[in-house]
């Protein structure tokens, strides 16, 4: 066959096949009165979700069944982040008034109050562990400071870090407890974190750095950060912000960045997600995942370039600890998981 005749086969087929490489995003349950924003997903079979209304959910068989339950006396509470460490054991924070953080090892049956928290103006963001006993807190500022808190005995007890030790806020900046994703490992005994509203910026242990994500807004600023390579305790030079205007989800305008050197430098993307996005979470060193109000986009390019895939609305999505298993969850008790 001649060239030119192969050449102009192969250009027809071509979108079928990149289409063919896309994930597919699989709706498994919806109609749980809670909205999830609370998602740890063990291993190709157990998942954990928490949400509002003292709502918390259970699968151990990849997501196809579910157990519902309310904590018992937390009807109310909105549980913004869960971290589960295998069937029978999980944690969960209640962001205000007050705070709590609570843990289960009977599977959900019973709840055990770890930490409560009853400052004005308390309140709690996301849980980040680095493994089955040490784990990291952060909250909105308190008196100009960023509110942390450590655990080392697997979340029975929590310490506060000194008011003096916390990292500075400034006017109008704080952190969105839209997905639990706002504060991340990066190395052995490090965790890195991102803000929002009036300010926007990328802390850890090093000067913190200004993010060139939109900001300028109490609605505005990164809600999420993904680093690859933080499960394998490398320090994880590559990382992806996303966020945008929760009020405008539809907006494109400076939603999301990535870099290849730890912050020092961050780079926009060609095609940027197709909206506001609450969280976003790597597959593997290029291919990664972002969710929002007006769906979910992915890039294979490590952040260069993002194809709308869904346009279902999901608040965050998480990766296994253990497998290649990635999940998302929003409102309405809505759970799904990436198909390829």
């Amino acid at each position: 066959m001649p060239r030119l005749k192969i050449a102009g086969l192969l250009f027809l087929f071509l979108p079928a096949l990149l289409s063919a490489q896309l994930p597919v995003v699989k709706l498994l349950t919806s109609g749980t009165a809670t909205s999830i924003r609370g998602l740890s997903v063990v291993n190709e079979q157990v998942i954990w979700v928490s949400g509002s209304n003292g709502t918390i959910g259970r699968s151990t068989d990849g997501g196809q069944q579910w157990k519902w339950s309310v904590v018992k006396g937390f009807e109310k509470n909105d549980f913004r982040d869960i971290e589960a460490f295998d069937a029978s054991t999980a944690i969960i924070m209640s962001v205000d008034a007050p705070a709590y953080i609570l843990k289960t090892t009977n599977g959900g049956d019973t709840w055990k109050i770890v930490y409560e928290n009853n400052t004005k103006g308390m309140f709690l963001d996301a849980m980040e562990f680095w493994n089955e006993q040490a784990g990291i807190v952060i909250g909105d500022p308190l008196e100009g400071r960023f509110f942390v808190a450590r655990t080392f005995d697997g979340g029975l007890s929590w310490n506060e870090v000194p008011a003096d030790k916390r990292p500075l806020a400034d006017s109008g900046e704080a952190c969105f407890a839209a997905s639990g994703t706002n504060i991340r490992v990066l190395d052995r005994d490090e965790a890195v974190f991102v803000t929002g509203g009036l300010r926007s910026r990328l802390f850890s242990r090093k000067p913190s750095f200004t993010l060139p994500i939109l900001q300028g807004k109490e609605s505005t600023g990164a809600n999420s950060v993904a680093v690859w390579d933080n499960h394998k305790l490398r320090g994880g030079k590559n990382m992806i912000i996303a966020g945008g205007d929760f009020n405008v989800p539809s907006s494109v305008e400076k939603n999301c960045f990535y870099t290849r050197n730890g912050g020092k430098t961050w780079s926009a993307p060609d095609i940027p997600p197709h909206g506001y996005r609450s969280c976003v979470e790597y597959i593997s060193r290029k291919k990664a995942v972002t969710c929002g109000l007006n769906g979910v986009d992915y890039t294979s390019d490590g952040g260069r370039n993002w194809t709308w895939i869904s346009q279902e609305g999901f608040h965050v999505c998480r990766r296994a600890k253990t497998g290649n298993a990635l999940y998302f969850a929003g409102n309405n008790g809505k759970i799904a998981k990436i198909a390829w």
